[in-house]
């Protein structure tokens, strides 16, 4: 037990300055941890907890779970870049510890270090455990329902299937219905393959299900209450059965795609998988799979497949996978230890030299965040002062500006844009306002995307327009009121 508390104490500590060191410089980027970050930051200014809002209007893109995160990191920190990042740094660490306790669980106490030093250096885990979104929380709530099956499956101790529906509920606050959709498909396909179908029955699956709705549903019938079918409708209709069924990046719809992700988000364990499959052919038999190993394979196996699948695919979807895969790539490795703490002390090094060389400048630069246009602006602006956007609209304006920020289109073409609850124009909820209605009596902020100077200088009388300052990627006017 007292190895056990160091360990932990070990991991967590290296787990925490990994996944915070320098978050402070990391700039908010878009188009997606800018909608967390000022939704949150809306909720929070509000005082509605429950609502998630965005420009001023309901959003229903994602359940509050990792909304509460934020606003609670603002409380805590303020709001900035370290508060926004604190929560997925925090939820990454639980992350290892629980592939710890669990690999030790399965294995013996070299099996789970290794597997939590192999997961904390994967480069996807290591990126997304620095970014503002969902998905590091959503990897350990839902990789805590398979765990939680597994041991309760393993060890016959059933009551145990109890907090399967507790953490399934926590994702679906999290993410959504796939909380509970996902770990539950990976858990019936593996006891089929197993052919075990009474263990199905003795899922406790009503009561169970009794304890899913406590933990997940009161947000779901205070969102029903308070917003009716228009919750039902964008949230299920848009958020998750649209997603499902069209893709949002139609580019990326390709068969290979989650292949791809494995091999890079792996890095730089990615080897391991081809190196396993050839030792296998080399020895010209199939390993023969304990349960334990069926259990890991089908986890992993299922996520990616599902995935694969669906429509619309995000690089981030498949991240509950890598758990399994790194207890699988610890036991390939298993005798050779002391590469593996080579190749982890090597990463960390890496990482804590890439949050600062790349991911901090990058991520500050104009083309990926709004942090330096709207400080050109944000000291100036008064309160009845219109800033607007032109060509490239990004959330980042809005929240580091702290002023509304309205998407300069042209008449004829806004109704085309607007959200319409069947496609994803649902997404437009930011404010429009006409090219050809931009009022005069106001003094006006324009953020210019440097590819539509040309349409600038046509649709506008430049000489009204004082550049203020020029970035890579955009530039910043003012025209005074007339």
């Amino acid at each position: 037990m007292e190895t056990t508390r160091k360990d932990i104490a070990l991991i967590s500590g290296i787990g925490m300055v990994l996944f915070l060191l320098g978050n402070w410089a990391i700039a908010i980027t878009d188009p997606v941890e800018s909608n967390y970050t000022l939704t949150a930051l809306e909720m929070l200014r509000s005082g509605d907890y429950v609502s998630p809002r965005i420009y001023g209007n309901f959003w229903y893109d994602k359940p509050a779970f990792f909304y509460w995160e934020l606003i609670a990191a603002y409380k805590l920190f303020g709001v900035n870049e370290f508060a926004a990042r604190f929560f997925p740094g925090v939820f990454g660490t639980l992350g290892l510890v629980m592939t710890y306790l669990f690999a030790r669980k399965l294995y013996d106490r070299k099996t789970g270090l290794m597997a939590a030093g192999i997961l904390g250096t994967c480069f996807e885990y290591w990126l997304l455990s620095k970014t503002v979104i969902t998905d590091a929380t959503l990897f350990v709530f839902f990789n805590a329902v398979l765990i939680c099956f597994y041991l309760g499956y393993s060890t016959g101790k059933r009551n145990i299937y109890y907090l399967c529906y507790v953490f399934a509920g926590l994702a679906t606050l999290d993410k959504g219905p796939i909380g509970i959709l996902l770990p539950g498909f990976i858990i019936i396909v593996f006891l089929c393959i197993r052919r075990e179908f009474k263990e199905i029955i003795r899922l406790r699956l009503l009561s169970g299900l009794m304890v899913y709705i406590l933990t997940a549903g009161s947000w779901y019938y205070a969102m029903y209450t308070i917003h009716g079918m228009d919750f039902i409708n964008n949230f299920l209709g848009v958020h998750n059965f649209l997603r499902a069924t069209q893709s949002e990046h139609p580019m990326w719809n390709v068969w290979w795609y989650y292949l791809m992700i494995f091999f890079l988000g792996c890095l730089p364990w990615s080897w391991t998988l081809p190196a396993a499959i050839v030792k296998c052919i080399k020895a010209r038999k199939l390993p023969e799979l304990d349960k334990t190993s069926g259990f890991l394979l089908t986890w992993a196996l299922v996520i990616n497949i599902f995935y694969q699948c669906m429509a619309t695919k995000y690089t981030t979807y498949t991240l509950p996978g890598l758990l399994p895969i790194a207890i699988l790539i610890a036991r390939y490795l298993y005798e050779r230890e002391i590469f593996v703490k080579r190749t982890v002390a090597v990463m960390l090094a890496l990482f804590a030299i890439l949050t600062f060389t790349v991911a901090a400048p990058v991520c500050s630069q104009d083309g990926h965040s709004g942090k330096v246009v709207a400080g050109v602006y944000k000291d100036r602006v008064q309160t009845d002062d219109l800033v607007v956007s032109y060509g490239d609209y990004k959330t980042s304006n809005v929240f580091y500006g702290d002023h509304m920020v309205y998407r300069l289109e042209h008449k004829e073409d806004i109704a085309g844009m607007l959200p319409d609850g069947k496609s994803w124009n649902a997404k437009n909820v930011m404010p429009f306002m006409a090219l050809e209605e931009l009022p005069t009596d106001r003094d006006v902020y324009l953020i210019l995307n440097n590819r539509k100077f040309d349409l600038f200088e046509k649709d506008f009388n430049t000489a009204e327009w004082e550049l203020l300052d020029s970035f890579k990627s955009a530039r910043v006017y003012y025209r005074k009121a007339k």
